[in-house]
């Protein structure tokens, strides 16, 4: 979200001309456009009547705006799956302009269509899809072994002799980026299928784009097809939580943040039946959640070893940290970032990160250490009940349009940046009837510092995009100044301010509403589960009432997605769909 906001506004601010012009081939008018960018009416006037707005073909506006978006998404620092999907719809469109002005600077129709090239090619043999030739698949091999860290190297030798690995992993060390690498290398060279399973599937199509930039940076070669079919037999297939119906598959498996899939257990039986011959491999890996997880016996061990309380993993073992072969024939290793660095990764600034974490959370997201989540409002069986896979079940949102949820009215909820934390966003479909699901369309996790205009304009731009209904600020400190701008382009802006008696009756909102079942995320927003896993009932500085905490301060952001959430939420009143007996329950 970070890169996203910076690359936004450095075109902004940069060459305010160009997006002008872009926003007035997209409909806006001359009044709109000028109050959007707080441009003068009589400047961008100049600019249309200069440039020649109205005098650029329907074909060239098509090109130019491709071109720009393409270039935003390709500059963000962190892209998600849905990113990475839009840049492939996008290169495409971009070759099929291509195709349209050769065609029309005096080309034919094979300009336009390719196939006609070979309408009357009698039986000429036609190449195979996605091969690669020796040369390609050595390129393929020698990139993969280049430039990797201590502990990939590790993993790639644990490949070649151990058939089951399980990996536990500080976050953004690139273990998917090199377990897509490895896959495709070993697709080729030993025509093997790679199956990828992942919590939704958006997540598992992060492999696939990885596998896609990789077969194109190393063997100039554009992969194509969803599973991804090679000539030699192989192929790659991308699925979600939902594996019932690929149980016929076979092949090595690639399993990512196991210990954020709900209903785990159920899941790996089926998954790891894909890989039960001997010559398949089996890969899991995954950043620490709770220790009530179902894969956290798996991950000790205490799965196959029964009443053997011998044969089950001592998670202090300092074996662990260089990898080995467990009693149970899974080889398991841990890599903290700390184990990373040693390692030779050069990409972390730790003492910035103790500045940027809290302790616990440091110690969650890059030191592996499991969350004890039973003195949680929100403990991790219950939201792993909220998790969905959106592609899959949110047959009405449609990520890459203009308007991702057409005329749907959507709650927002903003958690403003207090005192130097990030701010965060949820954009939430409420329920259409009464009992219905709440959706977290949209969530946004970012820093603009303490500049409380910036924060209002971000929320202005996510107006712009959906049919807002409602939207609910956390007003105290600086979110007061957020809640009086905003109230300026959208006067029906709620303000919360913040006491102990609102936020337990915000949390037990929140509360009803999760237990329920009444909440949905995609299944790849882990950020979401240990944000609301934070929030803990506890009491307050004088000890004599209850009070809901997580952990914020200057230095730590940790839950602010969570109170977004909520923030939308209590918009619906506190007894909707609930009997008094269930609120007494909740609240005691």
């Amino acid at each position: 979200m970070r890169g996203y906001i910076a690359c936004m506004t450095q075109i902004t601010e940069l060459d305010p001309r160009r997006h002008a012009k872009f926003l007035y081939w997209g409909g806006h008018s001359i009044a709109k456009i000028s109050e959007q960018l707080d441009v003068a009416r009589p400047t961008v006037d100049s600019w249309k009547r200069r440039d020649k707005w109205d005098d650029t073909d329907p074909h060239e506006r098509i090109i130019l705006t491709t071109e720009a978006r393409y270039n935003l998404l390709i500059m963000k620092a962190e892209k998600t799956g849905s990113d990475y999907k839009e840049i492939d719809l996008l290169g495409r469109q971009m070759e099929r302009q291509a195709r349209i002005t050769k065609y029309s600077d005096g080309g034919n129709e094979a300009d336009l269509n390719p196939n006609v090239k070979n309408r009357n090619k009698g039986d000429r043999k036609k190449s195979p899809r996605n091969e690669f030739t020796e040369e390609q698949a050595d390129k393929i091999h020698r990139a993969l072994l280049e430039n990797l860290f201590g502990y990939q190297k590790l993993w790639y030798d644990a490949g070649l002799e151990h058939r089951i690995r399980d990996i536990l992993k500080s976050r953004q060390i690139g273990a998917t980026w090199y377990f897509a690498r490895e896959a495709l290398d070993d697709a080729l060279q030993t025509g093997r299928n790679q199956i990828f399973l992942s919590a939704s599937k958006a997540q598992a199509h992060v492999f696939k784009e990885y596998i896609k930039a990789f077969a194109l940076e190393a063997a100039d070669l554009e992969l194509t097809g969803d599973p991804i079919v090679l000539p030699n037999g192989a192929t790659l297939y991308f699925l979600g939580t939902n594996v019932r119906t690929a149980q016929s598959y076979h092949g090595n498996i690639y399993m990512d943040e196991i210990f954020w899939i709900g209903k785990f257990a159920e899941f790996r039986k089926v998954a790891s039946g894909m890989a039960m011959h001997k010559h398949w491999r089996q890969t899991y890996f995954s950043t620490p959640s709770s220790i009530q997880h179902e894969a956290y016996p798996f991950w000790t061990g205490e799965l196959s070893a029964g009443k053997n309380e011998d044969l089950i993993l001592d998670a202090n073992d300092p074996r662990l940290n260089g990898g080995m072969l467990c009693p149970d024939g899974q080889w398991r290793q841990i890599v903290t970032v700390m184990d990373a660095v040693r390692s030779g990764c050069d990409l972390f600034d730790i003492e910035q990160l103790r500045r940027e974490y809290s302790a616990d959370e440091f110690n969650n997201l890059l030191m592996c250490m499991f969350i004890d989540d039973l003195l949680s409002v929100f403990p991790m069986s219950e939201m792993q009940l909220c998790m969905v896979d959106s592609w899959e079940v949110w047959e009405d949102y449609k990520p890459f349009a203009s308007r991702p949820l057409g005329n749907r009215p959507v709650w927002i909820g903003y958690d403003p940046s207090n005192g130097g934390d990030s701010q965060a966003l949820a954009v939430i479909a409420p329920p259409l009837v009464p009992g219905g699901k709440f959706r977290v369309i949209e969530k946004h996790k970012f820093n603009v510092s303490d500049d409380y205009e910036k924060q209002a304009e971000f929320i202005k731009q996510i107006t712009q995009r959906y049919n807002v209904e409602k939207i609910t600020i956390d007003a105290t400190g600086i979110g007061s100044a957020v809640h009086q701008l905003v109230v300026k382009f959208f006067p029906a802006a709620q303000g919360l301010n913040y006491n102990q008696e609102l936020k337990a009756l915000m949390v037990l909102k929140a509360k009803q509403v999760v237990s329920k079942r009444r909440l949905e995320f995609d299944a790849g927003d882990k950020d979401i589960v240990s944000a609301f896993i934070s929030i803990k009932k506890t009491l307050t500085e004088s000890g004599r009432s209850m009070t809901y905490k997580s952990d914020r301060s200057k230095k730590t952001s940790h839950a602010d997605i969570a109170w977004a959430i909520i923030n939308a939420i209590y918009n619906e009143p506190l007894t909707a769909n609930a009997d008094k007996q269930s609120i007494v329950e909740i609240y005691s």
